[in-house]
């Protein structure tokens, strides 16, 4: 069964892949076979996906960029989720079905054709025809059914395979289809495997460690090197007979965590795009380049440890985000550059739904929670990113919880590998404020809410709430949004899934940002801003 023929469903069932999001992966893809012209496997580029040479576009040259987050995780896809190492990836590798980084439309990677639902727990994935890995080697039916199972092993904890529950086996059907069975019918099925990545088992499975430094991918860009808080450089993987070639050489990116940099590079014509543009520099630099700002699900979390007994009681986590004077902060340190979050998601996310848990500034209702509670006095340390525009909010944040009676709270801002590998992972600290974009993996709402609501990585082993009751409940409501067999069903379970997150805070959104790009349009032909972190130069061409 094809994703026109699901969509074609009738009554309730189409409204809820409507919702779902299915309906729109179905025209998404229809579109894009209708551009290329017949099956995959050719090197012709998708419509909604291209960046088609045009306007004084010439192929060759080279593409570089000033990336503002630093190399905090390998590139192994199976366990990287640091902002430039997913970026990328986006580059380097390929699932079976890719979302486009701006448009979020998919797309066919290294499927041949759409998924085809045989029955309600069974899909078969053709594979593109000569695809090849950056080493020379075939990409085959046994690397993707690997590189599922890798995923999904529990002992390799990975983050994404809380996206995945669904699956039960994957299995290779002769030598270019594969089989997967699933636990319960999952109507998102044919955009959700773009989470995983194929990679190839004969070196993944050789050395994780070598692999996870130096990756070998089948996408249209080959990873040359990366050197921390220096560059990444990329090479054209010129075998690639995808439908996104790369139209450059070469692109290299410059890490330039420090802003200033960033702009200096920008201004001079080092580079030819910037990302996380700071808020002070965007007219400014509009007067020599391209500056847009997308809103975007990307987000600014406050994540309590909740084993430490100051944070175990709900009331003083929900007291902290009262205190808060978030939209000042807004305000003052991204000169208006966000929302306040009213909801986990943005109000401009398709499944928007006001949470019943509202954290608008009230000082006294803070300082009564605390009092609830049995708080007389509160010290502890807040941990942040030194992100630039995250340096600029903590102390603001600072700022207002000390204003709280009997409330002390120091900060120390550290390296996101060092905050997450030598503090959250091993239980020293007690609030965090970070940055998070899962959106980069998809924007479902089942997606976006599995990322810190589902699996081990972050309930269990970082904020620590995996053992309460309410989390089991939430367990529950998730589990029964994806099951619904209707739109209310689905719609009902999410919202309370999402009130129950927004009462009990073990982690919750402040606010979420609108993200601002420079680019120097008379030098890159096809390039857009992405609504998530990081950037793309798929199907982008540097001019002549």
């Amino acid at each position: 069964m094809s994703l026109s023929e699901i969509a074609a469903k009738e009554g309730s069932r189409r409204n809820f892949l409507k919702v779902s999001g299915l309906m729109g992966a179905a025209a998404a893809f229809s579109a894009t076979i209708a551009a290329c012209g017949g099956p995959s496997g050719t090197a012709a580029t998708t419509s909604a996906a291209s960046g088609a040479a045009g306007g004084g576009a010439a192929a060759g040259g080279t593409i570089e960029a000033g990336i503002s987050y630093a190399l905090s995780t390998g590139f192994d896809p199976m366990t990287s989720s640091g902002a430039t190492p997913f970026a990328a990836n986006m580059h380097v590798f390929e699932g079976l079905v890719d979302l486009h980084p701006a448009t979020r439309e998919p797309y066919l990677a290294l499927a041949a054709s759409e998924p085809s639902q045989v029955d309600d727990t069974t899909w078969e994935v053709a594979l593109r025809s000569g695809a090849t890995f950056h080493n020379g080697d075939p990409v085959t039916v046994e690397d993707v059914v690997y590189s599922f199972e890798r995923v999904l092993d529990t002992e390799n904890a990975s983050l994404f395979a809380q996206f995945i529950p669904f699956i039960d086996s994957v299995e290779a059907k002769g030598e270019d289809t594969v089989v997967f069975k699933l636990k319960y019918a999952f109507p998102l099925f044919p955009t959700r495997i773009s989470v995983v990545k194929v990679v190839p088992k004969s070196v993944a499975s050789a050395d994780q460690a070598a692999f996870d430094a130096q990756p070998i991918g089948s996408g249209p860009w080959k990873l040359v090197s990366a050197t921390k808080d220096d560059k990444i450089v990329f090479e054209k993987f010129e075998d690639y007979n995808g439908s996104q070639a790369a139209t450059a050489d070469s692109m290299t990116w410059f890490l330039l965590s420090d802003a200033a940099a960033r702009v200096t590079a920008a201004e001079s014509g080092r580079v030819q795009a910037i990302e996380d543009v700071p808020y002070l520099d965007v007219d400014r630099l509009k007067s020599k380049l391209t500056v847009e700002s997308v809103q975007s699900f990307g987000l600014l979390f406050l994540m309590f440890n909740c084993s430490d007994e100051r944070f175990a009681d709900k009331r003083v986590r929900q007291a902290l985000h009262f205190g808060l004077d978030t939209q000042t902060i807004i305000d003052r340190a991204l000169l208006g550059n966000a929302k306040q979050a009213t909801s986990y998601v943005q109000d401009t996310h398709p499944q928007y739904e006001a949470a019943a848990g509202q954290y608008d500034y009230d000082a006294a209702k803070a300082e009564s929670l605390l009092k609830e509670a049995g708080v007389t006095s509160l010290e502890f340390e807040l941990l942040t990113t030194d992100t630039a525009w995250v340096k600029d909010v903590a102390p603001l944040i600072l700022e207002s919880w000390n204003k709280l009676p009997g409330v002390n709270v120091t900060m120390k801002n550290l390296q996101s590998g060092a905050l997450y590998g030598e503090n959250v992972d091993t239980g020293n600290f007690t609030v965090v404020a970070a940055p998070g974009d899962p959106s980069v993996f998809g924007n479902d709402l089942d997606l976006l809410l599995s990322w810190w609501y589902r699996g081990d990585v972050w309930p269990k082993n970082r904020f620590r709430w995996s053992e309460t009751a309410e989390y089991k409940t939430l367990q529950a409501k998730l589990d029964e949004a994806v099951q619904a067999s209707d739109e209310a069903g689905a719609k009902a379970a999410w919202k309370e899934a999402i009130d129950l997150i927004s009462e009990e805070v073990p982690l919750y959104p402040l606010f979420h940002r609108q993200l601002p790009t420079a680019w120097d349009s008379e030098r890159l032909d096809g390039f857009q801003p992405l609504p998530t972190t990081g950037v793309s130069f798929v199907g982008v061409t540097p001019k002549a």
